[in-house]
């Protein structure tokens, strides 16, 4: 049996809402890669990495890997991107982020997957440089 689509609010001022369709995520969730992917931004110490911090994570992809991943996981209502606004960007340091969106999680809770504990434990044995523990210590917008 196919779980039912649950309206989402998009964040938009229009007001308008998406259908979350638990289906077509755990569909993009199912790739390993996608699912490493999710893992990471789960396990994150603010929950939202930036590309660079999920590129150091996982060595064997490209960015341009990673963000095509995010894309299709954010097509499918799994993340949503954190953008810090023009004017308040600092040179040289990443201004987008990645969260699990609320439907997501709640989905995830519901199956049992990517417990927050257990991938927070996960990604603190990673071994980091100094510039990625920047990185993660770096505020995310609230969006």
């Amino acid at each position: 049996m196919r779980p039912e689509p649950v309206e989402a609010s998009d964040g938009g001022a229009d007001g308008a809402t998406d259908a979350f369709d638990p289906w077509l995520a755990l569909q993009r969730v199912t790739d390993e890669t996608r699912a490493n992917i999710v893992a990471d931004v789960v396990g994150h110490p603010k929950g939202a990495p930036s590309v660079d911090e999920l590129d150091y994570i996982n060595p064997s992809l490209e960015a341009d890997t990673i963000r095509n991943h995010l894309k299709t996981l954010a097509e499918a209502g799994v993340v949503e991107e954190l953008t810090v606004p023009a004017g308040q960007r600092t040179r040289g340091y990443p201004y987008k982020f990645y969260r699990v969106t609320e439907a997501a999680r709640e989905l995830f809770d519901r199956n049992g997957l990517f417990p927050a504990e257990a991938w927070q434990r996960q990604y603190e044995r990673v071994e980091k440089t100094p510039e990625i523990r920047e990185l993660e210590a770096m505020p995310r917008p609230e969006e």
